[in-house]
């Protein structure tokens, strides 16, 4: 079955940079579009950045030209590069994996466990 394994996150001070990874198995990465997501308690999960399976990318506007989404299919593996930091991104962050929905919406079908990222000021 598909599985979603986030790594990378971390505590960081404002201004700094982090690089999360998402590992998939169980499917075809190339063939599923991904996303990743962020969620911080008592708040709706935000849709963060999206890339499609030609390497079409879509963001969120408080990340714009400050995060980078990739995607390595021969590793299949999901990043989302991260930098300058500010402490409204402190949050729980999720990878999503679709057969066919694409963006910033929460309808992927499947995702990952999480991983932390905390920003300090």
């Amino acid at each position: 079955q598909v599985q979603l394994v986030e790594s990378g996150g971390d505590s960081v001070q404002s201004g700094g940079s982090l690089k999360l990874s998402c590992t998939a198995s169980g499917y075809t990465f190339s063939h599923y579009n991904m996303g990743w997501f962020r969620q911080t308690p008592g708040k709706e999960r935000e849709g963060v950045a999206a890339i499609d399976t030609d390497g079409g990318t879509t963001y969120a506007d408080s990340v714009k030209g400050r995060f980078t989404i990739s995607r390595d299919n021969a590793k299949n593996t999901l990043y989302l590069q991260m930098n300058s930091l500010k402490p409204e991104d402190t949050a729980m962050y999720y990878c999503a994996a679709d057969w066919d929905d694409y963006g910033l919406d929460d309808e992927y079908n499947h995702w990952g466990q999480g991983t932390q990222v905390t920003v300090s000021s």
